[in-house]
């Protein structure tokens, strides 16, 4: 607003604003510069490392050249050894002597830029080094020397956000330093200058955030002026004791009785890769853990909570001197392992029997190595989240969930921070939102006022949670917000803090909560849909990958049962740990930089390699030396003729004969007759059983559609709906010709080329895609216009499926226009259906629409190829592959047609084997077949009800065992279960709707 009378226009600020103004002022010129009340130089020299990092002892036997104030260092991804020496004068006191570094730092956003790592000279960790943290405590007088580790990480998200970089490829990334060194010297710290200055940034934080016409901020404004009256401008250092006097008052006045009970937890979130790769994140986990035992000497309540297994393991084997310090901060409490899983894995795209080992391996670690197992899951920024979680969290005995993500929501907002979340088969997690929603609090009034004015539960409940320290990039909790936290356990104007731990918070959160709201099925992302799609050959290797480990474990298991074949332990293990890894919520959904994808499709490939030679060993075990083709089966279905599970004689598919009419092809078996025009499209598909046809009239199916994808913001992540108002339809092919049992069918477009080979094999229509994809910023989709009165689609999910409106009677409907299915999608009537399967889309959309003819149809589409610029500007770019296939059938069908399309039989050779089980209703599904972890020999067997319904069988064993029990996913005995078997090896099962369970098959013990 402005004055009239005012011929400059200025906003004319109130006398609070004013005196604002003036305290902020003296703040930034005069306490600020005051905090180092004396300086020194040090000794600098430097060795650059010209590649990839090296051992601390490598790095100490170099030459290093001389390093002045002003130089240039660090090229791209490159790593720079500094040599600190120094004198601490004796008179300064070890708590007030520090190292004070920039290294050229670009903004104030840890993790995204320059840090490094302090060591002694013995090699040990002191602390790590980064902006707004740029320290390092120097506690013995005398000289001194300190090698600084300095990593020179590009900045690529910041300026440069959403702008096609090089950056992420260290082969275009650049020669040039891009770092210069600013400060590198030795400073004491005046200890009350720095609790005036945490003082005024409490209590200047307030002011933003309380109301304008309040008495408790006028009060605050009040206090900070007279501290600036009082205060000698000159002499800081000398009357900062008399400033922090006369604020003591408005600091002493606590809390309200209503206000909400804050627990205050210490936390990092670090990203597996990102921005940078892996082998920078190992460095970020070394550097954060250090940070945090620097705290922890510190403040006698702070507690730290870190998730990610593979975190810890990267450290045990890289820094084994600074794991042995963590495990020690666990042993006492200080240090808390969080989550359970391998990594913070996104839970759209995982397997359900990769979900499942998130929880094995991570629990399996943290028992192992520290002797505590969490029971919370832990998963603050993945892109949404499967129904099936809560099932696979408790059977891993987690009973707690914790995330903020869905804050991000861009249309509707989730009405509950605390309540019962409760998957497809009625496990719940009691669940909770932070309602700071961030998990890089830095305990400010922004963040707490947030806390207050989000928090669904208010009224009848009080205690949240709230995450504090430097995140995405590592770096963790600060000094400074230890600060914040004393000064707000009991502060009028903000909620009371304590610092605590995940556990002690979601206790008392439940126990408060006595009739929490609930809310049921998955917790879908309205946002980063395109996550679904980006860097198809990542996704491709994870759902390759996924499919070899269940072949290699189950002949394994069955060579190592039937043949006395060694179990491949070792190696089984270690491919899961690449898979669990890569399913990371920025590996797997594409959302990193190139270097990141490159070092996922080569750690598929050595993945391929090692299971591949597993699968033979095994199966030459197996089969033996025979010379009779056989087929080895390891779905959960018979398929050509195999039983499940087994090894057998394969009788090829029933594929049918193209034929030329006018200017069609018909393709007809005694199933389907399929019709596909001159522009390559199917413009009749029926359905000879139920005489009905599948494509509306005047509508063609099997199209593949060419459209914009220019996202708002988030490129790799985002897919925003108007894009998809603009683009074409590929119905101009280059040629439409038969090849054999097949039509082939070829596109030409830009740079890029489809060729599509469509075929009619027993009932179904299968179609191959070979792509040559140069295009940039599109999204191509398959499109199936289908003449199905449907009201819903159903998706399959981990161990079952969901079912999801297709139309748009609420803003939730509409927001769900891009959504997850693993291998199948099916879309019916409640008499007759189609199914839809695929061998590596996850990416799908479903609407109800209208026909040309005025009648009600459904629209599936699956979404196949992106070409987003950012993070990584050439993703996508290349050949890719997939397989669909479509029928006319139900639920059953569409996941054995799933499962066909995952797992193939497999050529081989030799003698007949039959499988280890057999279950007799199709409704349940093996989903896993190994031996158990602790090497007993026992074997295990993980299935679970796929139809939906409460389903009966009998489970068949070819083998001998001792007895038969439900166990965990850590495979541990369940109490209250009992498992009815009989002399004859029979297992009778009975499963509630989509129930998992796992069985262990306690093998034959050797008399003693």
């Amino acid at each position: 607003m402005t004055d009239e009378s005012n011929p400059n226009g200025r906003v004319q600020l109130d006398a609070a604003a004013l005196a604002m103004q003036r305290v902020r002022r003296f703040t930034r010129f005069r306490i600020q510069p005051a905090l180092y009340c004396e300086t020194r130089p040090v000794d600098l020299t430097a060795w650059a490392v010209g590649g990839e990092p090296v051992p601390f002892a490598e790095a100490l036997a170099q030459h290093f050249e001389p390093v002045a104030i002003g130089d240039s260092w660090g090229r791209a991804w490159d790593t720079v050894w500094f040599d600190v020496r120094g004198d601490v004068p004796a008179d300064w006191a070890p708590d007030e002597t520090e190292l004070v570094v920039d290294l050229g730092f670009v903004s104030q956003q840890p993790g995204f830029q320059a840090e490094a790592t302090a060591y002694r000279t013995d090699g040990s960790i002191v602390k790590a080094i980064e902006p707004l943290n740029a320290w390092v405590p120097v506690t013995e007088p005398g000289p001194f020397r300190l090698l600084l580790e300095a990593a020179a990480n590009p900045t690529i998200q910041v300026p440069n956000e959403y702008e096609p970089t090089p950056l992420g490829d260290p082969s275009t990334s650049g020669e040039n330093p891009r770092y210069r060194v600013v400060r590198l010297e030795l400073a004491r710290r005046d200890r009350t200058v720095w609790e005036l200055l945490q003082d005024v940034v409490t209590l200047d934080g307030l002011v933003d955030v309380l109301p304008k016409d309040g008495s408790r901020r006028a009060e605050i404004v009040h206090a900070l002026e007279s501290m600036v009256d009082r205060m000698d401008p000159d002499d800081v250092a000398g009357t900062a004791a008399l400033g922090r006097s006369v604020l003591a008052g408005v600091l002493a006045t606590g809390a309200s009785n209503s206000a909400l009970k804050v627990s205050a937890v210490g936390h990092a979130h670090i990203d597996c890769a990102w921005l940078w790769p892996t082998r920078e994140t190992m460095r970020k986990v070394a550097r954060t853990f250090a940070n945090v035992l620097d705290l922890i000497e510190r403040d006698p309540d702070f507690v730290f909570a870190a998730s990610s297994a593979q975190q810890y393991a990267w450290l045990k084997d890289g820094q084994p001197e600074l794991f042995e310090r963590v495990r020690a901060a666990v042993a006492a409490g200080r240090i808390r392992p969080v989550g359970g899983m391998w990594v913070e894995s996104d839970t759209n795209m995982p397997g359900g029997e990769a979900l499942a080992r998130q929880f094995v391996m991570g629990k399996q670690f943290f028992l192992e190595e520290f002797g505590v197992e969490s029971d919370e899951v832990w998963l603050p920024d993945s892109f949404g989240y499967t129904a099936a979680l809560p099932q696979i969290a408790r059977a891993a005995g987690a009973r707690y969930f914790l995330t903020q993500k869905p804050s991000w929501n861009e249309t509707n907002r989730m009405p509950f921070s605390s309540f019962q979340w409760e998957g497809i088969d009625g496990s719940r997690l009691f669940t909770h939102f932070p309602p700071a929603e961030t998990y890089n609090s830095d305990l400010g009034a922004l963040d707490l006022a947030r806390t207050e004015r989000t928090f669904s539960e208010k009224g009848v409940a009080k205690e949240v949670l709230s995450l504090f320290g430097w995140g995405d990039g590592g770096g963790g909790p600060t000094r400074e917000m230890l600060a914040q936290a004393t000064r707000k356990r009991d502060l009028d104007g903000s909620p009371r803090i304590t610092l605590s731990d995940p556990n002690s918070f979601f206790r008392a959160a439940e126990a408060e909560l006595t009739d929490p709201p609930v809310w049921v099925g998955e917790m879908y992302l309205e946002l980063h849909r395109g996550t679904l799609v980006s860097q198809q050959k990542t996704k491709r290797g994870n759902r390759h990958s996924e499919a070899l480990l269940r072949e290699a474990e189950l002949w394994s298991a069955t060579a190592s049962i039937l043949r006395g074949t060694p179990y491949p332990e070792t190696e089984l293990r270690d491919a899961w740990r690449t898979v669990l890894l890569q399913q990371f919520h920025d590996i797997l959904p594409g959302t990193s930089i190139a270097w990141v994808h490159q070092d996922a499709e080569a750690g598929y490939a050595r993945v391929a390699s090692s299971l591949g030679a597993i699968i033979e060993t095994a199966l030459a075990a197996l089969a033996g030396d025979g010379d009779t083709e056989l087929a080895a089966n390891a779905g959960p279905f018979a398929l050509h003729g195999v039983s499940a599970m087994a090894i057998g004689a394969a009788s090829p598919p029933t594929s049918a004969t193209p034929r030329t009419v006018d200017d069609e092809v018909v393709l007809e078996d005694a199933a389907l007759r399929v019709v596909i025009d001159r522009r390559g499209s199917l413009v009749s598909v029926r359905d000879l059983a139920a005489d009905r046809e599948l494509i509306p009239e005047g509508l063609a199916g099997g199209v593949l559609q060419l459209l914009r994808d220019t996202p708002r913001e988030w490129d790799a992540w985002d897919i925003n709906e108007e894009d998809q108002r603009s683009g074409r339809e590929l119905l101009d092919p280059v040629s439409v010709v038969v090849d054999g049992d097949a039509v082939h069918i070829r596109h030409e477009f830009g740079a890029s080329t489809v060729d599509a080979r469509v075929r009619v094999v027993n009932g179904r229509i299968d179609f191959a895609f070979e792509i040559d994809w140069h295009e940039s910023q599109k999204l191509l989709k398959l499109a199936f216009p289908l003449d199905v009165r449907a009201d819903h689609s159903t998706s399959e999910i981990q161990f079952g499926h969901l079912n999801r409106p297709i139309h748009r009677n609420t803003s939730w409907d509409a927001a769900r226009f891009e959504t997850v299915a693993h291998r199948w999608i099916h879309v019916g009537e409640p008499s007759w259906g189609v199914a839809i399967a695929n061998d590596v889309v996850y990416g799908h959309d479903i609407r109800t629409l209208t026909s040309p003819a005025g009648r009600p149809m459904t629209v599936a589409r699956l979404s196949l190829l992106r070409a987003p610029r950012y993070p990584d500007p050439y993703a996508d770019q290349g050949m890719h592959s997939f397989t669909i296939s479509l029928r006319p059938g139900g639920i059953p069908e569409a996941i054995t047609d799933g499962y066909r399309q995952s797992l193939p039989v497999r050529p081989t050779r030799g003698i007949p084997v039959e499988p280890l089980l057999a279950v007799s209703n199709p409704a349940i599904v093996v989903e896993a077949v190994k031996l158990a972890e602790d090497g007993s020999g026992d074997l295990i067997v993980r299935l679970y009800e796929a139809h939906g319904d409460r389903s009966s069988s009998t489970l068949t064993t070819s083998i001998d065992w001792e007895a038969v029990e439900t166990v965990d996913l850590l495979e541990r005995a369940v109490a209250g279960t009992e498992i009815r078997s009989t002399a004859d090896r029979l297992v009778e099962l009975t499963l509630r709707p989509f129930e998992l369970m796992t069985l262990r098959f306690r093998a034959p013990r050797a008399a003693s």
